[in-house]
């Protein structure tokens, strides 16, 4: 396998360094999808069969998703894949989903691993192709209630195959935070008392957590989906998150800083990820998770097809290995997520699933995933215009000022 710009700034140099993370698996999906509020997609055609393998792929990937052995000897799901398709796998890393949405435009990759913040994007950008799921064998085993689903599906037509998912929790010092918080409301109090030491994700795809928070605790803005905000509901998250950033100690992408951060007590409570509280107690720093009352945004990757592919046999041939039991127990354990195939399960490490609360419906009923914002209400309404990501990465750069 080849590395073009190889990086490893992400979660899997955490746990390759510490070899923490033995467990995987965590939320699932919810029945909360979004209507289909009008969005249309290229008019582009599936792949009908498979052909003769074309000998390589170009592999777009968050960090973790794609190894060979070469960052650890005992983490490697490619090598076996290369030699039984006979595709040779080439694999670029990024580290946000804004970068992965530019780099598919420039059609030099076959197949990319995008969250929801950006699959909707790359759908609407005719950059990937729908997915026909009959030429992928592993798809059938695959948790139900990830497929058919706001951010890897339009109008019933997959666009991609389901990798793995988690949620975005609430993590604090144990020794700090008392008693335990319940609600998201800890970090979004204006008397708080842990102001200034309160830490939030860095992305413009966080309004919705503020927007989720809303929903609950100020019903009379409408709000029914945390990523289909019309300007009155989204001006309202805006003001929850500029008032918010008076408590924030920094905002974080990077898995490492956050745990530095709660290591250093610079942090003691803010949003988090489940494999980065196994990260910060493996070096035994006092924090725990919760799943707020509110319930929690969180992610579901899709593996998606570029429409400009020229190894489409190797592309198909690599989704459907990636979420076979064997390779999809590797990566999410070493990722850190829950796997999209509950036979994954059979094989990971025990506690792994448990861990992560894989195929536990009624967790994941709590969780909204990451869905690109669009025009198009996601929620069904059609007598207004509701405000997409442009409108979301503008306001995040008023927000941090």
């Amino acid at each position: 396998m080849t590395h073009r710009h190889h990086r490893w700034p992400r979660i899997a140099a955490v746990c390759a360094a510490l070899t923490l993370v033995a467990a995987c698996g965590t939320s699932s999906g919810d029945d909360k999808d979004a209507k289909d509020g009008g969005f249309k997609a290229p008019d582009l055609p599936q792949l009908e069969k498979l052909g003769d393998p074309e000998g390589e792929v170009s592999i777009l990937a968050w960090p973790g998703y794609v190894e060979d052995g070469s960052t650890d000897p005992a983490v490697d799901w490619v090598s076996d894949f290369e030699k039984d398709s006979g595709c040779e796998v080439s694999v670029k890393y990024f580290g946000t989903s804004d970068e992965a949405v530019t780099l598919m435009k420039t059609g030099e990759y076959d197949v990319v691993s995008a969250s929801g913040d950006a699959s909707l994007r790359l759908i609407a950008a005719g950059d990937v192709e729908p997915v026909n799921t009959d030429l992928i064998p592993n798809y059938a085993d695959l948790y139900p209630f990830l497929k058919d689903r706001d951010w890897n599906s339009v109008d019933g037509q997959m666009y991609g195959v389901p990798h793995g998912y988690g949620a975005n929790l609430l993590m604090y010092r144990t020794d700090v935070v008392d008693p335990a918080p319940t609600s998201w409301g800890a970090v979004f109090d204006e008397d708080s008392p842990y102001s200034g030491k309160v830490t939030a994700y860095d992305s413009p795809i966080y309004i919705a957590d503020a927007a989720l928070y809303l929903m609950k605790h100020e019903p009379d803005l409408g709000i029914e989906n945390p990523y289909s905000l019309d300007d009155d509901q989204l001006d309202a998250a805006v003001d929850l998150l500029k008032k918010q950033r008076g408590l924030i100690s920094e905002y974080w992408a990077d898995y490492l800083k956050e745990v530095q951060a709660f290591t250093t007590g610079d942090s003691v409570i803010g949003t988090t990820w489940q494999v980065i509280a196994n990260v910060a107690q493996g070096e035994d720093v006092p924090v725990d998770v919760v799943l707020p009352e509110e319930g929690a945004t969180g992610w579901s990757d899709t593996w998606m097809v570029s429409e400009k592919s020229e190894h489409k046999t190797c592309a198909y041939l690599w989704m459907d290995h990636i979420i076979s039991p064997e390779a999809n127990a590797a990566v999410s354990e070493y990722f850190g997520e829950a796997p999209a195939n509950p036979k994954a399960c059979d094989i990971a490490t025990e506690g792994h699933c448990e861990t992560y609360d894989a195929g536990d419906e009624d967790f994941a009923d709590q969780i909204w995933y990451w869905t690109t914002p669009i025009e198009q209400c996601l929620d069904g309404r059609e007598d207004v215009k509701c405000t997409d990501y442009g409108d979301w990465t503008q306001a995040w750069t008023e927000i941090k000022g």
